[in-house]
């Protein structure tokens, strides 16, 4: 696999499309936190998703997930996924992406890459070791992040 991009702009200024599940049963979500590197001699990619969130069920009962990644064109669309949940209805149906499936997960049409992730580790934060700011503003009215660390198989 040969990838590059900019490591710390990839999440935090582009965004991406963490999605679980099947084609005929999954949901999505966009994410802005994330990381990239090595860990036990594998490519990974480090997500965090909170418990309160319709597709934390998704990724937890999945072994994988994808992380899709748009041109700015679709930063709109990223924005309605991030905001709109699954629970309530089909929110693909107010964007202009499109579902496809892929070997084990869910990718999109207007994506200009995918990761396929195997999911090998995960905790919860803990907010006994964050800055008591961060508590603050992140975490007083709701639970902290799940961390998965997931082997990237496959890049497309």
């Amino acid at each position: 696999m040969n990838f590059k991009t900019d490591i710390f702009g990839t999440f935090d200024k582009e965004w991406a499309l963490l999605t679980a599940g099947s084609i005929d049963n999954f949901n999505t979500m966009t994410i802005s936190w994330g990381g990239m590197g090595t860990l036990w001699g594998k490519p990974v990619v480090t997500v965090y998703v909170k418990p309160i969130r319709y597709t934390y069920g998704f990724i937890e009962n999945n072994d994988r997930f994808t992380l899709s990644f748009f041109p700015e064109e679709y930063r709109a669309d990223l924005l309605t996924l991030g905001t709109k949940s699954g629970r309530d209805g089909d929110k693909l149906a107010l964007t202009k992406i499109t579902p496809k499936a892929v070997n084990n997960g869910v990718a999109f049409n207007e994506a200009h890459t995918t990761f396929v992730c195997k999911k090998i580790y995960h905790q919860d934060l803990d907010t006994s070791n964050m800055p008591p700011e961060v508590v603050a503003s992140t975490y007083a009215a709701e639970p902290p992040h799940r961390m998965y660390i997931a082997e990237v198989e496959e890049i497309f």
